[in-house]
């Protein structure tokens, strides 16, 4: 899979995926095309490459990772070149709702990757956490191994180095024997570091899971289950993180810009 003249492969109509043969639906979501999946189909299709002899990207953009990827020629064709575009967010659902292309269900990542380690507890499988300030991947380690029983954790390390350290990350990735790299740098900085490493990464699957190692380790916390059932989620982190208020104003853009796509059909 390469990252060559991307935009000449966005199509309206559902992709099929040719090494597979495998018909892979997508929607498009201003130029992002995720993919129509359900969150027990998005754990089956990383199953599956794990027995596979390539290497696959899952990226998990929301509304507002959608919206930076507008600004942003390279980060959508990163996206649209991964192997997985999981909708995370209801703001993204809701969208497809009002273009009338609906997406099956939300599948947050946050979601996708307990769901990996229930899945993969007791197996064969190895992860590899990289992301979090220093000690907060360790941390994290622990709290997982504890939780989800026989996960295999087969290294971590934070998210602060240098470009001059990156060979020697991608080396300790390689040397761990890691199957799923966890990747928690924040959305657009982990698409572009899985972008540019992933050919040489010995693992099969890379996910960028954005703050999900800080939950994992206790320093950050989930919204309430019923607060995430009402889509409401953006409005509990805005409460307890005021300093996101710059960013969260591409929420209201995004619906704005989704309204219009359904009134004019552009």
């Amino acid at each position: 899979m390469l990252y060559n003249n991307v935009e000449k492969r966005l199509f309206e109509k559902p992709i099929i995926n040719i090494e597979s043969g495998e018909f892979m639906e997508k929607i498009n979501i201003h130029g992002v095309y995720i993919n129509n999946i359900t969150m027990q189909e998005a754990v089956e299709k990383i199953r599956e490459w794990l027995g596979a002899d390539s290497i696959n990207a899952v990226y998990t953009p929301n509304s507002e990772i959608i919206m930076q990827a507008q600004r942003d020629p390279e980060l959508k064709s990163i996206l649209n070149n991964a192997g997985m575009l999981i909708p995370d967010g209801a703001g993204v659902v809701l969208a497809s709702k009002i273009l009338r292309t609906p997406l099956k269900e939300k599948v947050s990542g946050i979601d996708l990757v307990k769901n990996l380690f229930k899945t993969f507890s007791g197996k064969n499988v190895g992860f590899y956490i990289l992301g979090g300030r220093p000690g907060v991947a360790e941390i994290a380690a622990v709290n997982i191994m504890e939780e989800y029983g026989k996960v295999k954790i087969k290294g971590y390390h934070n998210g602060y180095f240098s470009p001059e350290e990156e060979d020697r990350i991608v080396d300790l990735i390689n040397q761990s024997g890691a199957d799923i790299l966890l990747v928690g740098m924040g959305a657009p900085k982990q698409e572009f570091w899985i972008h540019r490493n992933m050919y040489r990464l010995s693992c099969k699957v890379c996910i960028g899971v954005g703050g999900s190692i800080d939950i994992f380790a206790g320093k950050a916390s989930l919204a309430p289950e019923t607060i995430r059932r009402l889509g409401f989620e953006w409005l509990y982190r805005l409460i307890r993180e005021p300093r996101r208020y710059k960013r969260m104003m591409d929420l209201p853009r995004f619906i704005v810009l989704t309204i219009k796509k359904r009134i004019f059909k552009k």
